[in-house]
């Protein structure tokens, strides 16, 4: 009964697999029909054709390669190295408006190659190839210094990238509140939660590896298998969420992040005079409410530079440096006075106050919510309420 148990749950991982590998080279071929087509889908194609493939082989051939192929088995799973760089790659892509893969980012792969260098050099040498083992290590057995440093690299690569990618969200929440007065499918909240979920994942995978490794309490296939069930979970998702992924930036002249809570390196060689920027401040008042430019829900800095008739890297410095304020609380707070007049006006008491919010230039719910009572310490509708009693 034990052995049917075992059969079956073997059939049926394997049968999750192929979905998996099927779905990567599925949603491949999407992505390859996507008119225009940025880096970020370039670097997603190449990631879905690797999971794929790498989720197929394991599939079909792991149980052979685990038990005759022992160096195979090895290089198999030196392809997780891969997974981290993919992951950044294209996190750096989206994040940084990058456009070409530069010379310096091939570096990445760099630990991947070396590891599958020193396994090919193994293979030639009998004496050392029966060394390399990914299942326990008895007492009696002495692996080398060299296989063990590029386990732990395998083992380490991922929680390492995840970490990195995080670095690249906070650098992209920077950019999106300087450049953006709205973050609706721009704040990669998808691939956030994505990246948390599976960074725990594999992170416990990996000590559940190690108590293999030490107290052998679980088998390498345990192992193995949860790590590519939750790569097959991975792949789905990547793929349908990345092929309705848009371009951020697009051609903007988008500013490098600033933190307006900090020294401003960046304008340290701006040509922009102290009083040049108070005249430009002004004018920029002046603008926002002559022209209620705010009330356009996809205003970007890019946009409204143009509309001033400067660049958007003076733009830029002239709200961070004269306002205190990055571009997006410098919008919104717009938004959130015209909302406060319009609430008081007669002509809007058949308009619910989400209707006015939409009017006043926000685009959802949420955004108008958080907005609003971050500025002013109560709910739109508290705020409503006590404006009826001060009248």
């Amino acid at each position: 009964m034990a052995n049917v148990i075992t059969i079956a749950i073997f059939v049926f991982m394997k049968f999750i697999f192929l979905i998996a590998a099927f779905n990567a080279l599925f949603f491949m071929v999407l992505l390859l029909q996507k008119k225009p087509r940025a880096l970020h889908d370039n670097i997603l194609i190449g990631w879905l054709i690797y999971l794929g493939l790498f989720i197929g082989v394991y599939a079909m051939y792991s149980h052979d390669l685990f038990i005759h192929f022992k160096l195979l088995s090895i290089s198999l799973l030196s392809l997780l190295m891969l997974f981290g760089p993919f992951l950044f790659g294209y996190l750096e892509a989206l994040v940084t408006n990058k456009r070409r893969i530069l010379l310096k980012d091939l570096l990445h792969l760099l630990p991947f190659v070396l590891f599958n260098l020193y396994i090919m050099i193994a293979s030639f040498s009998p004496d050392l190839s029966v060394k390399l083992n990914i299942e326990k290590i008895g007492p009696g057995d002495h692996p080398p210094v060299l296989f063990i440093f590029f386990l732990i690299l395998t083992a380490m690569s991922g929680t390492v990238y995840f970490l990195m990618t995080i670095k690249l969200f906070r650098r992209l929440d920077i950019r999106i509140f300087n450049n953006f007065s709205n973050t609706t499918s721009i704040d990669l909240l998808w691939i956030r939660k994505l990246v948390f979920i599976f960074g725990i994942v594999w992170t416990a995978l990996i000590l559940i590896t190690v108590i293999h490794h030490v107290f052998s309490l679980f088998s390498m296939v345990f192992c193995t298998n949860g790590l590519f069930l939750s790569l097959s979970v991975f792949v789905i998702l990547i793929g349908y969420f990345g092929l309705k992924q848009k371009i951020i930036y697009g051609n903007e002249d988008s500013p490098d992040p600033v933190s307006i809570n900090a020294a401003q390196p960046k304008y340290a060689g701006s040509k922009l005079s102290g009083e040049e920027a108070k005249l430009l401040a002004d004018q920029l008042k002046k603008h926002m409410l002559s022209s209620k430019t705010y009330q356009n829900p996809d205003l970007t800095l890019s946009m409204l530079a143009t509309e001033m008739g400067i660049s958007s890297h003076i733009l830029s410095q002239v709200i961070n440096e004269q306002f205190n304020l990055n571009f997006f609380d410098f919008v919104n707070q717009y938004r959130v006075e015209e909302f406060k007049q319009r609430i008081t006006n007669p002509s809007y008491n058949n308009f619910s106050l989400l209707g006015i919010a939409f009017e006043c230039g926000f685009n959802s719910k949420s955004a108008f919510n958080r907005i609003f009572k971050k500025a002013t310490g109560f709910t739109p509708s508290q705020y409503k309420e006590n404006q009826g009693e001060v009248s």
